[in-house]
């Protein structure tokens, strides 16, 4: 799952697919129907390709949102309090690699929780540049942590941070340009999408660095645990997926009709979450029907787990310099220092 601070997870060619509006099936439904917004769109999209998926992203309204943070906390879900651990043990550390008056860029930043770690630790950092697709919610975070950190130059960006952007100059006198990645959030993408972004972000901090939060391969069972967990939370996590729809987009699922489906698929080293359908069915959504087969199933996120090394081969592929690494006792989870 994504970095439970973050708005911001999808992949590239979700990002690509969901500029392009879907055009209607009917001339009645484009004459009778309101426009589609962004879920709505992605959505219709989604369900008309074969196999069927959705964005990851679209998991996060209020109730999903709320929903992850009990993910967090439930205790077979590890990788958010083992990050945290990560980076409050090993803090100094990292701002001995970073050093004085860095700025440092979050990608998807969120709720701006896990940087004030990084800010605590770190020698009179010059600046800060949170970016998030979620303007609102980023401007009230940054506030927030603007009065926590007065010293602090806190400069919002409400952008996505896996499209190309151009970020401000640096302050007179400023250190390293240090980008932040933390949640294993590298995990939702495709590799593909994962280089992608990893050069991108390269390119942005030339000079500088990235400091990036990857869970790793572990114990099958121990993953199997972590997204079905005994409470049913990841389940009701993944079915509010179709909540929404019926809420927003006046679709018609039968939430009773679908199950969460999570497992690891180890020859591709990620777990994979779906919606099955548990029996033949139709759905509809802006006019559109939708046959289901029994089975069948809406892939709804890929989590991606990563060995030490292959993270490393992945960043040198990308145009970085692997350097410091820190994990827990367990290995379960690590920390990369990636100097650009």
């Amino acid at each position: 799952m994504r970095n439970p601070t973050s708005s911001s997870s999808f992949s590239f060619a979700a990002a690509q697919q969901q500029r392009k509006p879907a055009a209607p099936a009917t001339a009645a439904a484009a004459t009778s129907e309101p426009p589609l917004c962004e879920f709505g769109r992605a959505m219709l999209a989604g369900l008309a390709r074969k196999p069927r998926s959705i964005s990851p992203k679209f998991f996060y309204d209020a109730a999903g949102s709320q929903l992850f943070d009990r993910i967090c906390e439930l205790p077979e879900y590890y990788p958010t309090r083992t990050e945290l651990r990560i980076l409050g043990e090993c803090a100094g550390e990292i701002a001995e690699q970073i050093g004085p008056g860095a700025e440092i860029v979050e990608f998807g930043a969120g709720s701006l929780t896990k940087v004030r770690l990084l800010l605590d630790a770190l020698e009179a950092p010059k600046r800060y540049l949170p970016i998030d697709i979620s303007g609102e919610h980023l401007q009230a975070a940054a506030a927030r942590l603007k009065a926590d950190y007065p010293e602090l130059v806190v400069q919002p960006i409400a952008a996505d941070y896996t499209m190309p952007l151009v970020l401000p100059a640096p302050m007179p006198g400023a250190g390293k340009r240090v980008g932040f990645f933390p949640g294993s959030t590298i995990g939702n993408f495709e590799p593909e999408e994962a280089l992608a972004f990893l050069q991108l972000a390269a390119r942005m901090l030339r000079g500088g660095g990235l400091l990036i939060g990857v869970d790793l391969v572990k114990d099958p069972a121990r993953l199997h645990a972590a997204y079905n967990d005994a409470q049913g939370v990841t389940a009701a996590f993944n079915l509010n997926l179709l909540r929404r729809a019926n809420a927003e987009l006046d679709a018609d699922f039968d939430l009773d009709g679908f199950a969460h489906s999570a497992f690891y698929n180890a020859p591709r080293q990620r777990i994979e979450m779906h919606l099955v359908s548990r029996r033949a069915q139709a759905v509809s959504l802006h006019g559109e029907r939708f046959g289901f087969e029994e089975g069948e199933t809406i892939h709804t996120e890929y989590s991606h787990k990563f060995t030490v090394d292959g993270l490393r081969a992945l960043a040198v592929k990308a145009g970085f310099r692997p350097l410091a690494v820190w994990t827990d006792p367990e290995r379960l989870f690590s920390v990369h220092w990636l100097g650009a």
